[in-house]
């Protein structure tokens, strides 16, 4: 005969059902029942009925709210950190199912920030694709904010930018910085010829192209423009940065780019080096959803892009 369960203990499930803890772990990413409704394509009422079933079943509550916001309580804290920890070890076991054909498979699915130079890029990924046998790599392109969101829903492992995570944006993501380097100024053969020697002072007047004014490399040039009491001639502004130096090949201006690649992007575009700004440089890091890193493409991105692949 099985014992009677006093009325004043809550009963305790044996297992916790992890659709629930799936919609608990998605509100709390996102910062409330409304992103997080929209995240998983269901309503706010389905959202808010299974965050009440777990509290239910766990007998405490997992946020609480300071006016119009969710706030975790210290239990809803530290379910979170679990279902981190789960939700990640199911991201990754997906990733090594998605491909029954070659079960061997190791998805690695990046988002590139636009204003980060290509080559740059492909230099930081460049170790994973040597290292990592049968590696499938996806890239995706887009502004920060839109990237991190894929991040924060595991559609990305990893997001590679020119900043670290905007401060206030209610993301879980974590900075891993890679490296940094100065930047150089490029141009055409004929369109360099005489600005060396007196560099930086005969940029005063120089046609020059330039990143849009939402690149932080662009309000860093501008900066240094003035300490210089440099007035050049802007062309053009482009937000990509393989655009901005197409154009650049043609001599329309000079353009900037990292010190680090200065010899491919003049292998490449066919230019040559008018000068370099020692005291301007680009910050790249790897930003990922967790703070220790699991995915071994990406500890490979890391690990090599520290020790060699960004110095100039």
């Amino acid at each position: 005969m099985s014992e009677s369960v006093p009325a004043d203990r809550p009963v305790r499930p044996r297992h916790l059902n992890y659709n629930h803890l799936l919609y608990f772990w998605t509100t709390a990413r996102e910062g409330g029942i409304a992103r997080a409704a929209e995240a998983l394509h269901v309503t706010p009422q389905t959202i808010s009925g299974q965050l009440k079933l777990l509290e239910d079943s766990i007998g405490a509550a997992l946020f609480q709210r300071t006016g119009r916001r969710l706030v975790l309580t210290d239990l809803g804290k530290m379910a979170y950190q679990y279902a981190d920890e789960i939700f990640n070890l199911g991201a990754e076991l997906s990733q090594r199912v998605q491909s029954p054909d070659n079960p061997s498979a190791l998805k690695l699915n990046v988002g590139v920030v636009n204003s980060i130079p290509k080559l740059i890029a492909y230099r930081i990924l460049e170790p994973a694709l040597e290292e990592c046998e049968n590696l499938h790599l996806t890239c995706n392109e887009g502004e920060l904010e839109q990237l991190l969101a894929r991040l924060a829903i595991h559609q990305l492992d990893l997001v590679i930018s020119d900043n670290p995570i905007p401060s206030g944006l209610n993301i879980r993501a974590f900075n891993h910085k890679l490296g940094e380097s100065s930047i150089s100024l490029f141009g055409a053969t004929a369109l360099i010829r005489g600005l060396k020697k007196d560099f930086p002072a005969s940029l005063d007047g120089a046609p020059m192209l330039l990143p849009t004014n939402i690149s932080a490399l662009r309000r860093k040039l501008e900066d240094w423009f003035r300490s210089e009491r440099i007035t050049p001639s802007i062309i053009a502004e482009f937000e990509d940065s393989a655009l901005l130096k197409s154009f650049g090949q043609t001599g329309l201006g000079l353009f900037p780019a990292p010190t680090a690649i200065a010899a491919e992007v003049q292998q490449m575009y066919s230019v040559k080096t008018a000068g370099r700004i020692t005291t301007v440089s680009e910050t790249y890091f790897a930003i990922t959803s967790e703070r220790r890193i699991n995915h071994p493409a990406v500890s490979i991105v890391t690990e090599r892009a520290r020790n060699q692949l960004l110095s100039d």
